[in-house]
């Protein structure tokens, strides 16, 4: 199993496959409107903006399980990361992060034999092949070298 076998509900509430995604790299975050790490929408943003001609997707995962800091619908959520970010790559429906019951499917997946997110923004770079390349904590920002680097890497691959 890869990440691009599984379905995720979008943001607009339908259902997308990722295998639509196959052959790129993934970086997936799960991601909060008020967090002292929200700012970060920027770098990610840019980060797709950069690379996505490259082969690059950031997907966004809305969670409130971190300190309640997602308490928004999917209207709310959108709105606010076109206002005050531009973000325009993709956005999913509010998913539960954590193993137990009514865990995302596709963090069942990333969480598989890692420590699991303890924050937002935790960030899973994933390969052209679905497979999880590695996990970076809510303080490695999107343009932190070491992402940076970790992605161009997973872009040089395939």
């Amino acid at each position: 199993m890869s990440l691009y076998d599984l379905t995720a509900e979008t943001l607009a509430g339908k259902p997308m496959s990722l295998a639509e995604l196959r052959g790129k790299v993934a970086l997936v975050v799960n991601v909060a409107s008020e967090c002292g790490f929200t700012p970060q929408y920027a770098g990610l943003e840019r980060l797709y903006e950069a690379y996505a001609d490259r082969g690059l997707v950031v997907l966004g995962f809305p969670s409130n399980e971190f300190g309640a800091q997602e308490p928004g619908g999917a209207d709310e959520i959108r709105n606010f990361c076109q206002k005050n970010y531009g973000v325009t790559f993709p956005m999913f429906a509010k998913v539960k992060v954590k193993a137990g019951p009514g865990q995302s499917p596709v963090y069942g997946f990333l969480n598989a034999g890692r420590d699991e997110p303890q924050w937002n923004f935790h960030k899973y770079l994933v390969g052209r092949d679905g497979e999880v390349l590695g996990g970076y904590g809510s303080r490695v920002k999107p343009e932190s070298a070491e992402l940076v680097e970790a992605i161009e890497a997973a872009l040089a691959t395939g």
